[in-house]
């Protein structure tokens, strides 16, 4: 039996429509096209990108640490034991559970169970375990302080978790406004399970919660009964300011779910993340377990578990520095301290006092938001990139409404300071043009929210 090569009309084609309706979503798209405007226009100076600084990469590094974990397992393990620890399947919840605990008992005064703590393939998947646990029904919806990471937004939109917005205010959340918010949807029969917050230099605003206004929100999410999700991958580097405890060392109700991630602090490259998830979860059996392991099941049928290999880099690193990373990092921190007040000095050197263009000035972390006096839209960003060289984040990625935001997000993080003065000369040269052009005079467009 002979059959006829296929035609045109025979290929299966597919339409979005017909697929996951969250595909069409802009909030999906945000880090594959900025990661394309970037490869199509390599030249231009990157003041978009969140990466850490490739000064200090070594791959030397990489095996050595490899050998301090190793040597860690003998001490307890056989050789074929070791091999088949750092070389096999592993297990779900991770390998480096115990040396992840006990960096943060001495770096963020938080004491947890080891158990309760999941290693994920980057914080990323950390926050994909949570909320797909805590989405049980169409009525459940998850609270963020605005403007939001595009990844905690993303990953929402893969479970059918509705985000709402939840204003930033003076002190970085508005604690008001998220009482009337969590008040609103229970009114209308919804359910708010969780508000995600980045209190240490938040991305994309560079904002940071003080000690009052992280006690007052753990009192109102006791008061109204919901969980907090802290995402903390940016507390190590602040600056020359004094660390201010985390909502999770704060923590005395297992009010706070914890992600956190090595990708600043040891290597982006090793894609690894974890979790703390320490409340107490009651099963239909009457049995009562820790929340982590429950994610753990999700993780199970999602990545199966971390890579060991990456996760043993991740534990040489901590033991090569006695479970601390707060010194190990110190370098680091000084860099983006040094390039974060050139950043800032750079702006103010370039539109003085009474221009139309202001800033933010956080004490730490990698970002700075910018307001234009006109829309700061992708399509303003390739033409960025292609006529002026420079690359910047245009804050609409950070909203649900992505429509006419005067706003921008520079990162200084990834580019040395000769290269920071050259992309803010690029970027006074794009403004000044776009002014030039009266491109857009419209008083009725809302500047940056």
């Amino acid at each position: 039996m002979t059959t006829s090569p296929a035609t045109s009309e025979d290929i299966a084609d597919l339409a979005t429509g017909t697929l996951f309706g969250a595909l069409e979503d802009p909030a999906l798209n945000s880090m594959n096209f900025l990661n394309e405007v970037a490869i199509h226009y390599p030249d231009a100076i990157p003041l978009a990108a969140g990466r850490p600084s490739e000064e200090f990469f070594d791959l030397e590094d990489v095996h050595r640490y490899l050998r301090i974990f190793s040597r860690h397992l003998s001490r307890h393990l056989t050789e074929e034991q070791v091999r088949r620890t750092v070389l096999q399947y592993g297990r779900t919840k991770g390998i480096i559970h115990e040396l992840i605990a006990e960096n943060l008992r001495l770096d963020e005064d938080i004491t947890v169970d080891p158990e309760s703590v999941v290693v994920t393939a980057g914080c990323q998947e950390a926050m994909f375990l949570v909320l797909r646990a805590l989405r049980a029904d169409e009525r459940d919806v998850l609270l963020a302080v605005s403007p939001t990471y595009v990844g905690l937004t993303g990953a929402a939109r893969l479970v059918d978790l509705p985000v709402r917005p939840v204003r930033t205010g003076e002190n970085g959340i508005d604690l008001e406004d998220l009482v009337a918010v969590i008040r609103r949807e229970r009114a209308a029969g919804r359910r708010p399970r969780a508000c995600y917050v980045v209190p240490d230099f938040a991305n994309p605003s560079g904002l940071s919660l003080d000690l009052s206004t992280r006690q007052r929100l753990l009192e109102v999410a006791a008061a109204e009964d919901v969980l907090l999700i802290e995402d903390n991958p940016y507390g190590l580097f602040h600056g020359d300011a004094d660390r201010v405890p985390t909502l999770k060392a704060l923590d005395a109700d297992r009010r706070v779910v914890y992600l956190g991630s090595f990708a600043k602090s040891v290597l982006p490259g090793a894609r690894v993340g974890y979790l703390v998830a320490d409340q107490r979860v009651s099963g239909a059996d009457g049995t009562i377990g820790l929340f982590a392991d429950q994610l753990s099941k999700i993780k199970s049928m999602l990545t199966v578990n971390t890579s060991p290999i990456a996760q043993a880099v991740v534990g040489g690193k901590l033991l090569a520095h006695g479970c601390r990373l707060a010194g190990a990092t110190d370098r680091e921190r000084k860099l983006y301290d040094r390039n974060l007040r050139h950043l800032v000095t750079g702006l103010a050197d370039r539109f003085p006092p009474g221009s139309d263009v202001t800033w933010t000035a956080p004490t730490g972390g990698f970002f700075v938001v910018v307001t234009v006096p006109f829309v700061a839209d992708d399509l303003l960003l390739e033409r960025s990139a292609r006529d002026f060289g420079v690359l910047w984040t245009p804050m609409g990625h950070f909203y649900d409404d992505t429509s006419g935001i005067r706003a921008l997000r520079l990162s200084c993080s990834v580019v040395p300071v000769e290269q920071i003065d050259r992309g803010l000369d690029r970027l006074a040269a794009l403004v000044n043009d776009v002014r030039s052009l009266g491109e857009d005079d419209d008083p009725s467009r809302p500047i940056g929210r």
